[in-house]
């Protein structure tokens, strides 16, 4: 049976929610935590500057290799390879630290980087871009190291938001590049935060449609467009992936799955499940569960 999931909140005694880490150290000392799927309240900035591995994401391996950065969102489930051979950096950072106003808390809610229709951000760097951000990481290293002040956490924060900016704009100019232009685009970011809010409480598209001052035909043509289906098979992708959640990283019965999700007998959830990923819950769980 899988032990139960962990979550973990930002670590307690820093003078800011904010870190800077080496991964050759963090992962010498907490390897048997970081190699074990886990979600975290926080952002995660990697930066993999030497090696590569395999960084799994909610099911789905990440091949990173030298100089690539992964934006990882708050709550997601990842771990790292434990057979992975990498040097680098991660930048730890919560809500509460960067969101000092509403267009800072709007930025991260609609940046391409911890926001990504298609999956999860990675950008490769090189050249000048690799000593420009470096360089910022070693001034927000040694703003965090000075005697805490007024001014100490609008400092690292400015920092950090022009690590972001200057990624956001090297992300944009990569092959894989997702552009947040135009109203579909923007319509189905805001419709997937809603429902990564409202998922379990929220069923209908007619619900969310509603809340987003549209119809249900308009939203529907916005996730055609941008994702190729529509707006409740996003809906049945996301109750999937919590289901596939719970069934690989807890020790849950079926049972209990299937009420903690909304259905009111097992049976259903059975057949919603084997109906939208061709396994059972039991299948699923003897082929994925972490042991």
């Amino acid at each position: 049976m899988p032990a139960t999931i962990k979550k973990y909140e930002f670590k307690e005694g820093l003078p800011h929610e904010f870190e800077i880490l080496d991964l050759e150290t963090v992962f010498h000392f907490a390897s048997d935590t970081l190699t074990v799927p886990h979600r975290t309240g926080f952002y995660h900035i990697i930066w993999f500057e030497r090696g590569e591995a395999d960084h799994l994401i909610d099911f789905n391996p990440v091949h990173v290799s030298a100089n690539t950065i992964l934006f990882l969102n708050k709550d997601i489930v990842h771990c790292f390879d434990p057979e992975g051979n990498f040097v680098g950096k991660m930048i730890l950072f919560t809500d509460g630290f960067y969101c000092r106003n509403e267009q800072d808390a709007r930025f991260l809610k609609s940046s391409v980087l911890f926001n990504a229709i298609h999956g999860t951000t990675q950008i490769h760097i090189e050249g000048k871009l690799v000593e420009v951000l470096n360089e910022l990481i070693v001034l927000m290293n040694e703003e965090a190291e000075k005697s805490k002040d007024s001014r100490q956490s609008e400092i690292i924060q400015n920092f950090l938001h022009n690590f972001l900016l200057l990624a956001e704009r090297e992300q944009s100019h990569q092959p894989t590049s997702e552009r947040a232009k135009g109203p579909d685009y923007e319509l189905v970011l805001l419709f997937k935060d809603l429902l990564e809010h409202g998922f379990l409480q929220r069923r209908l598209i007619s619900d969310y449609a509603r809340e987003m001052f549209v119809t249900e035909k308009r939203l529907n043509q916005a996730t055609s467009k941008i994702l190729g289906k529509t707006a409740k098979a996003v809906t049945n992708d996301r109750m999937v992936l919590e289901a596939k959640r719970l069934l690989s990283h807890t020790a849950k019965s079926i049972k209990e799955i299937s009420y903690s999700l909304g259905f009111e007998e097992p049976t259903n959830f059975i057949k919603y499940f084997r109906k939208h990923n061709g396994l059972t819950p039991v299948e699923f769980r003897e082929k994925y569960a972490i042991k």
